[in-house]
């Protein structure tokens, strides 16, 4: 994969440091490569020892926000497992539909990238894992791992999410357009999202074809992947994927992480506190504050107590 240097950059800000970095870690490493595609997409390649390929799909700005996301989920995978590591990152909410992109991985698959890999793993969130699906057509057998993807954002198919409604300018139904047909060569994928999220969950049901595992993760909302990330879950899960051994119950065991998880039990209380809930609510917080040690959950404990207290004497 050559090195394209030649097409202008934005100057560089204390928020591209990370990117800055992963540059610097791609063009030190021999064959690595930094690559334009377009005036809204970069293709960071870091070479690995080993031969399993990682492809992630990130935007520029939450490549710069996440601390335990997708992409340091990768970095660090590709680190320990000496596996290659292809970071695409757009700027911008672009889903990744532009044709210098479908062109990019026409040439990868043309120059045998993927069939040289013993394993390969698609992995991103939201528009990432909405790319994912719908790029890993390119390399059939490869492993999906999509958090809160969309499907597509064509009016006609996906016209009841408002969201994004700017994103439907762009074509979802040319080449890679519809993610989960993309699907279909997958050896095996998996699509996580939080019921809770209407759209999310919607979106989510569109992945019907056989052999997609499609998991619920309720509360964890938009940052699913950086809740996840922060559990201890998506390095594992990845992890298995590379070996083909991606499954439901691998994920159920390793999501058990979440009850000692401070932003999982945090949306739980919220949650169960707001659905008047209260004595559910009282026991989150005492167990939130056994996990965790936070004085966040002793506050809401004493004041859930308080209330209660007077519900009680009222009656």
């Amino acid at each position: 994969m050559s090195d394209d240097t030649g097409a202008p950059r934005r100057p560089a800000s204390q928020e591209d440091e990370l990117r800055e970095a992963l540059r610097a870690e791609a063009r030190a490493v021999a064959g690595g490569s930094v690559r334009r595609l377009g005036r809204s997409h970069e293709a960071i390649f870091r070479p690995g020892i080993g031969r399993d390929l990682i492809v992630t799909f990130e935007t520029e700005a939450r490549l710069e926000e996440a601390d335990a996301g997708v992409v340091p989920t990768a970095r660090h995978l590709a680190e320990v497992t000496d596996a290659s590591w292809l970071c695409m990152v757009s700027e911008g909410a672009t889903w990744f539909r532009d044709a210098a992109v479908f062109d990019f991985f026409d040439g990868l698959t043309d120059e045998g990238l993927f069939d040289e890999a013993d394993a390969v793993l698609f992995m991103g969130a939201g528009a990432g894992g909405y790319a994912a699906a719908a790029y890993s057509v390119a390399a059939p057998g490869a492993a999906v791992i999509a958090l809160r993807p969309q499907a597509t954002l064509s009016a006609e198919t996906a016209g009841w999410d408002a969201r994004f409604f700017g994103a439907r300018r762009r074509d979802f139904e040319g080449r890679y357009g519809y993610a989960p047909d993309m699907l279909e060569a997958a050896g095996q994928a998996m699509v996580l999202h939080d019921p809770e999220v209407e759209e999310d969950a919607m979106h989510a049901a569109l992945f019907r074809r056989e052999g997609v595992m499609r998991l619920r993760c309720r509360g964890l909302g938009y940052e699913i992947d950086e809740h996840l990330g922060s559990m201890g879950v998506l390095e594992p899960l990845a992890g298995s994927a590379l070996e083909g051994s991606l499954a439901e119950p691998l994920f159920w065991r390793l999501y058990r992480a979440r009850r000692k998880h401070f932003g999982y039990l945090h949306a739980l209380m919220r949650r169960t506190r707001d659905d008047g809930r209260l004595e559910f609510a009282r026991r989150v917080c005492r167990h939130g504050l056994e996990a965790t040690g936070r004085p966040f959950f002793r506050k809401r404990l004493e004041s859930m107590e308080e209330r209660l207290g007077r519900i009680t004497a009222a009656q």
